[in-house]
């Protein structure tokens, strides 16, 4: 609790400087980029692992609700964000290592979380290709006929996106190599979370000038203050008394801001679950046309 505490403290206060300082005063870490001429070695794998994940996410998800049963908007909600690095569905690539062996590519899953680099960026852009528009369609075939994990593999990687119908072609002797593999620490694993929970909030947006090695030096940036000073034993337990503050805070009634912002958060999220069951009563719609298409022609060939 004690270190929960300290954290959400030293990022309220990153928050308040980020406000305050200019972006050209921060660092910025380089963006790392997907190494598109790697996807055709890995697609097929890539492909049986997002099948892994969405089978395993909608069963943890329908365990969690049990018992009441799992939507298929919340499967397509699954399906939608398992591909992006941004929400929490994708946490499962931050794992993956891709790894040269003799003439092909393999995709290694770790223990832990790794910095998140070309490799990893490389499996979210497989990801996104393998899924595609299919989002829908797989969530569907999820909701309705409840397939076993061996079942998932063959509809999305064979019969849909048809990932897995050709070998992967040989790996160029002369491909230069990929970064090794570098795992979080459990404090910036923690740091990115917090973070990405902290996103939409009034703010917010200030904090992306900062690299997490900057937001994790500056969780320090009282270490250096003389113990001599005067004030220093009302400042030694300056963390929890916040702390208690803001709790204390909690328990009242919020203010007009607050309000606005939880009426604004409330909205944008009946908004994208309207979206939701528009576009997905659209696709299907579109679906059901174009079988009726097919099969009126069809019909018309025979009578020729």
């Amino acid at each position: 609790m004690a270190k929960t505490e300290s954290i959400f403290v030293f990022l309220l206060a990153a928050l308040l400087i980020s406000s305050w300082l200019p972006i050209s005063h921060s660092a910025k870490k380089p963006v790392s980029v997907a190494r598109k001429e790697d996807i055709p070695y890995i697609k097929c794998q890539v492909c049986e692992k997002l099948a892994h994940q969405l089978y395993h996410q909608v069963k943890n998800k329908q365990d969690q609700m049990s018992p009441k049963k799992v939507s298929e908007l919340q499967i397509i909600d699954i399906s939608e964000n398992v591909c992006n690095l941004k929400k929490q569905e994708a946490d499962w690539i931050l794992r993956i290592d891709i790894v040269e062996k003799g003439d092909r590519l393999e995709l290694v899953e770790q223990d832990s979380e790794g910095q998140c680099n070309s490799e990893c960026k490389t499996v979210e852009r497989a990801c996104q290709e393998v899924m595609g528009y299919s989002d829908t369609d797989v969530a569907e075939y999820l909701f309705k006929a409840k397939p076993s994990i061996d079942s998932l593999v063959k509809f999305l990687c064979n019969d849909l996106t048809k990932a897995c119908a050709v070998e992967p072609p040989p790996v160029p002797k002369d491909r230069s190599p990929g970064e090794p593999f570098i795992p979080k620490s459990s404090k910036e694993a923690e740091m990115e979370k917090i973070l990405r929970s902290m996103e939409g909030m009034p703010g917010a947006p200030n904090m992306k000038m900062y690299s997490k090695e900057d937001l994790l030096k500056m969780q320090n940036f009282g270490d250096d203050v003389n113990e001599d000073d005067d004030g220093d034993d009302d400042d030694g337990d300056f963390p929890s008394k916040l702390g208690k503050v803001l709790r204390a805070k909690e328990t009242t009634k919020p203010d007009w801001k607050q309000r606005i912002t939880k009426g604004v958060a409330d909205a944008g999220a009946a908004l994208k679950t309207h979206a939701n069951k528009m576009a997905f009563r659209i696709r299907r719609w579109w679906r059901g046309k174009k079988k009726h298409t097919l099969k009126k022609t069809s019909k018309a060939k025979a009578e020729l």
